[in-house]
């Protein structure tokens, strides 16, 4: 499938991120892609932004492919378990974070846990890092094996943001190019 044929909502992390996030970059770059924003990106409402995700599936076009990072996976996740997200077809999920932990985490992300365990009922890929400050590695491979998604092992990466290096990050669109012919 092609990037042209769907509708790609990106749900970005805490904060929104800055303008040189991988993310940010591909909203530009990608013409079908549009982000699906919290109202409050430094407080985010769970229920608020998971409605909004809904309302965003619900009024493409096309079919839906979600492009998440960080507190935009466990949007993502809390979107499927609640409504099964109809019209998505797949799901890119980004450095997903343990909000079950509590110690060093932002307390604006204590209403996003516990992050659903159900199976995504569309294909879908996390890609995660090693060095994570948000999410050991064992974590996300206990979420991704319940949501039978395929999970990608990015080695000593970080958060996989702008800050751990990943503004342009071309080894995520090989990915994400992996997501979309497994979709089609």
């Amino acid at each position: 499938m092609k990037t042209s044929e769907v509708d790609i909502l990106i749900l970005p992390g805490l904060t929104g991120g800055t303008p040189q996030h991988w993310y940010a970059r591909w909203n530009d770059r990608l013409e079908t892609a549009r982000r699906v924003d919290p109202a409050d990106p430094h407080a985010p409402d769970r229920a608020e932004w998971t409605k909004k995700l809904v309302d965003a599936v619900a009024a493409a076009r096309r079919p839906v492919v979600l492009v998440a990072h960080s507190l935009g996976t466990a949007v993502a996740v809390h979107a499927t378990k609640e409504t099964g997200l109809p019209g998505v077809a797949g799901a890119f999920l980004v450095a997903v974070p343990d909000v079950e932990r509590t110690e060093n985490m932002p307390a604006e992300v204590a209403g996003f846990a516990p992050l659903p365990r159900n199976p995504l009922p569309f294909p879908s890929m996390v890609v995660a890092s090693r060095t994570d400050v948000w999410c050991d590695y064992e974590r996300v491979e206990d979420f991704a094996a319940s949501w039978g998604s395929l999970l990608i092992d990015a080695g000593d990466a970080g958060h996989l943001n702008d800050e751990s290096g990943h503004g342009p990050w071309p080894e995520g669109l090989t990915r994400f190019a992996m997501l979309m012919k497994r979709i089609g």
